[in-house]
């Protein structure tokens, strides 16, 4: 659902056919803009694949280990729309970054998410720039008219880290052994879930699983959800669109993680299972694991 993106720069290459990341195994400190250098390093992997049914694949990832920043997203929007509404989101969200990093400083903010870090206040307003170029590219051209994209996404910053999403795709923490949901799916089912409407078992078999509730470029304004994470040398990240998720369960998805041998393979095996499992939609994940570092 969306307009023509600019291919990424500084450092990214095209993953096959979609998304956008850095080649190979990458290990960094994120010690830009003056801030406190991490006292573990990063190593990140991912992988995106189109399925067993769709013809096309609208989910695109990215990711920028100079600045930091980590995203998935799910289009929607029919023909082409869907994967230039992902990819516009991807390169908008690293290009704000980009753009922060070569200032040295945050711009001023269009909205303040309370209870956050300045951090997290950035990469919510770097989502409402991704939401307003989405929604304009819409209007501009009728071929994109009514795209739409789902978003995870992740800045890391001295020992911590920022989440945000909108829509179901999702973020995951593993750490001691356990897989926890950081975030919470805005779409129909889970809203009915959260209302005592539905369970969990009712909503995994849901005929309404792709209905979401909030999504970028639908209205001129979205409220994406915003928060901070205290990250310890050992935890690791997952962020995935659902169609991951609905066909790999949370004990699949931790047995995989902790049993492969890197990231990359983990990222392999998981999108295999979603293939076995049924590949009903496009399949994205994206990894990071957080190690001690070496001094």
């Amino acid at each position: 659902m969306l307009a023509s993106a600019a291919e990424f720069q500084a450092g990214a290459s095209r993953a096959g056919s979609r998304g956008y990341f850095l080649v190979g195994k990458q290990v960094a400190d994120f010690g830009a803009w003056g801030w406190a250098r991490m006292d573990f390093a990063v190593e990140v992997a991912g992988k995106t694949d189109v399925g067993c049914v769709r013809t096309n694949n609208e989910d695109n990832f990215g990711y920028d280990t100079d600045c930091g920043i980590f995203v998935v997203c799910d289009g929607m929007g029919g023909a082409a729309a869907g994967e230039v509404a992902s990819q516009l989101a991807v390169s908008t969200v690293l290009s704000y970054f980009r753009q922060i990093a070569a200032a040295d400083a945050y711009p001023a903010f269009e909205r303040r998410f309370e209870d956050c870090s300045e951090h997290a206040n950035a990469l919510g307003n770097a989502i409402l720039s991704a939401n307003r170029a989405i929604y304009q590219a819409g209007l501009a051209d009728i071929r994109w008219s009514g795209m739409g994209t789902t978003i995870a996404a992740v800045l890391v910053r001295g020992k911590s880290v920022s989440i945000a999403h909108v829509g179901d795709s999702r973020i995951y923490l593993v750490r001691d052994a356990a897989l926890e949901q950081l975030t919470s799916d805005h779409s129909l089912i889970m809203e009915r879930v959260r209302r005592g409407l539905m369970t969990i078992e009712e909503a995994a078999v849901s005929a309404m699983q792709n209905v979401i509730t909030r999504a970028l470029g639908a209205e001129p304004d979205v409220q994406p959800d915003v928060s901070d994470l205290e990250i310890v040398p050992g935890d690791t990240l997952l962020l995935s669109s659902d169609g991951l998720v609905r066909h790999v369960n949370d004990d699949q998805i931790l047995e995989i993680i902790q049993s492969a041998p890197s990231l990359q393979t983990a990222c392999d095996t998981l999108i295999e299972a979603a293939k076995t499992g049924g590949g009903s939609d496009n399949i994205t994940c994206v990894l990071l694991r957080f190690c001690a570092q070496s001094r």
